[in-house]
């Protein structure tokens, strides 16, 4: 068999944006299964196939044993025929004999234009993969397609990605062909995507063929992210961002410090009259950011971060990592904030358990005897 490759090759390397050399493999390797599998040949060697680029042909060539009665021509061949593919072939010797294309069933084809596909698909996704693995941990920009369920599925051009119900903003709505931004959370050869929640399974994503790209916009590095891109010195290091701690939509905290005594981080990543800080909320659709000045002293950053309340006194036990902090009794529910979300911002932001009280409450526990 002899057939025109380049073009075919080219084109293909074009279209899937995979190395030539990549295709003319899948090529080879799905002529040579389907040529075996029509002519039940199992042999490592049984067939040849050749690729002359200078002349742009393939050849298919099947491995023949020279005898003197032929009783199956796929596999034996006569003497005096074997001796127009080999001048020196002699009877128990073997010759490889090109195959015509009239030789190659309709089935052998279809399995060879099966392995081909199979084979093309799986480089393409192996280099989707690795493309977008890159991406794993920073903001992309896509364009909504469709929904599945409460999940988006998001055209990131060469791909689709997901955004779970869980890691969506939950008052914000989207339609098919808005601009969307998120945190590429996953990228995975895996077709599945387990849905964690307070430790235990709640559900499990599946795409019909990987690679999977998972995207969040709750996840604080999500917000991190946005600042990095927001505030110049925090991309170029003069400013580090130390925690952050977000309730997606409602509120986040973010811990800031830099090295430099003459930069004050707060100021830098709020930004003049709160522009910085303000274009990061707007894309969080409105997300309340407090930024909080980090200290390596755990007390000074516990009671930054629990502001705006103002705490007065305190007592650490770090042992069991846990701090008691004095509030004006009036201060109480602005410590702990709506539902709480004060405290719970500033325990995920330190790490630390907190447990706020009135003055009169902390001077009472501090006077109980110790047990």
């Amino acid at each position: 068999m002899s057939v025109k490759l380049k073009n075919v090759i080219e084109t293909i390397s074009r279209e899937k944006n995979i190395p030539e050399d990549v295709i003319e493999k899948a090529l080879r390797d799905g002529i040579l299964t389907a040529v075996k599998k029509e002519f039940k040949l199992r042999e490592k060697d049984a067939v040849k196939i050749i690729f002359d680029k200078e002349k742009d042909e393939l050849k298919v060539l099947i491995k023949k044993k020279v005898t003197p009665f032929v009783e199956d021509e796929t596999k034996e061949i006569a003497l005096e025929e074997a001796k127009n593919y080999d001048p020196n072939a002699d009877y128990g010797k073997y010759v490889y004999v090109p195959l015509n294309l009239e030789d190659i069933g309709r089935i052998a084809l279809s399995v060879a234009k099966e392995v081909i596909a199979k084979k093309v698909s799986k480089v393409e996704r192996d280099i989707l993969y690795r493309e977008f693995k890159d991406y794993e941990g920073k903001i992309i920009t896509g364009t909504v397609r469709r929904f599945e369920g409460d999940d988006i599925i998001v055209d990131l051009g060469r791909i689709e990605a997901i955004l779970p119900k869980e890691e969506q903003i939950p008052k914000e709505k989207y339609k098919i062909g808005d601009r969307i931004r998120a945190l590429v959370l996953k990228v995975s050869k895996e077709n599945t995507y387990p849905i964690i929640e307070k430790g235990k399974l709640k559900r499990v994503i599946k795409v019909f063929e990987p690679p999977m790209v998972i995207l969040s916009r709750t996840h604080p590095n999500f917000l991190k992210k946005l600042l990095e891109i927001e505030v110049p010195e925090i991309a170029e290091g003069e400013i580090e961002v130390k925690a952050v701690a977000r309730e997606p939509g409602e509120r986040a905290k973010v811990a800031v410090y830099s090295k430099d005594k003459n930069i004050d981080p707060v100021g830098v990543v709020v930004g003049l009259k709160g522009s910085r800080i303000l274009n990061v909320s707007s894309e969080l659709s409105g997300e309340k950011i407090d930024v909080i000045e980090w200290d390596e002293d755990p007390a000074k950053f516990i009671i930054r971060a629990l502001a705006p309340a103002r705490a007065k006194k305190y007592r650490l036990l770090p042992r069991e990592k846990r701090i008691e902090i004095a509030v004006p009794r009036e201060e109480l529910s602005l410590a702990i904030g709506k539902n709480g979300i004060n405290a719970k911002l500033a325990h995920k932001l330190t790490g630390w358990h907190i447990d706020i009280l009135s003055e009169e409450d902390f001077e009472r526990i501090q006077k109980l005897p110790s047990k």
